[in-house]
């Protein structure tokens, strides 16, 4: 079975459809698998709901696919950073599942290994707690939240071979792996393509059982989400 494609349109060819619900993984822009989102945006594709610790920034990420009101509703952690998501969900057009980030993070992981609720203190006694079930665990109250799983899900990993074993690169690692095992079918987007055979097995973060199509990207535009610099000193 031939896992990898030619670029990111073939490798979504007649999987994108209206209304699917899709994860990508990323946090902020480290990790966010940019020419499958870019695909998507291509594909025309409307009414989406996107599991996504946040949803980029305007003109990049998940960014774009608002612009072109392709996102029906996102279940993410934060979303700050995006002034277009921000007018979208007060005017209405947008809907929001907010998540505590360590929720959200346990949501996906449960949803991938086949776990359908889980209880936590997390939320209990807040807006988040509302319409759900607490039940109390050695005389604390604890919220049930459900596990997360998609149609599709879109990562990025650092290098991964033709067999479709990731390895993912420091921060970048986040929320994919996870998001990797959690729907119906993964499409990984990698910048360095090995043959199989050539990763150290137990260097592999997604195993490719998980993975069922590649693209082959390069050299992906690595954008940092907020520059900060400390002002040069003067030297005598």
């Amino acid at each position: 079975m031939n896992k990898v494609y030619s670029d990111a349109r073939t490798a979504l060819a007649g999987l994108v459809k209206d209304g699917m619900t899709i994860m990508a993984g990323g946090f902020g822009l480290c990790g966010i698998p940019e020419t499958l989102i870019e695909a998507i945006r291509d594909s025309g594709a409307k009414d989406l709901t996107f599991i996504s610790n946040n949803a980029g920034i305007d003109g990049a990420g998940l960014g774009r696919l608002l612009e072109t009101r392709q996102i029906k509703k996102m279940i993410s952690s934060y979303v700050g950073e995006n002034k277009t998501f921000a007018q979208q969900y007060l005017s209405g057009e947008l809907e929001l599942e907010f998540n505590p980030q360590g929720t959200l993070a346990e949501r996906i992981r449960a949803g991938g290994a086949g776990i359908p609720a889980f209880y936590t203190k997390t939320g209990v006694g807040t807006l988040i707690a509302e319409g759900k079930e607490v039940r109390e665990f050695n005389g604390e109250k604890y919220v049930m939240e459900t596990g997360l799983f998609a149609d599709i899900s879109i990562v990025h990993a650092f290098k991964g071979d033709t067999e479709g074993n990731l390895v993912y690169r420091k921060t970048a690692r986040n929320f994919n792996p996870m998001m990797a095992t959690a729907s119906r079918l993964t499409i990984a987007e990698v910048e360095h393509l090995v043959p199989a055979g050539e990763i150290d097995p137990d260097c592999i973060h997604t195993p490719g059982i998980f993975v069922k199509r590649l693209v082959h990207v390069p050299n992906p535009v690595k954008r940092i989400e907020q520059r900060t610099t400390r002002k040069r000193e003067e030297t005598l």
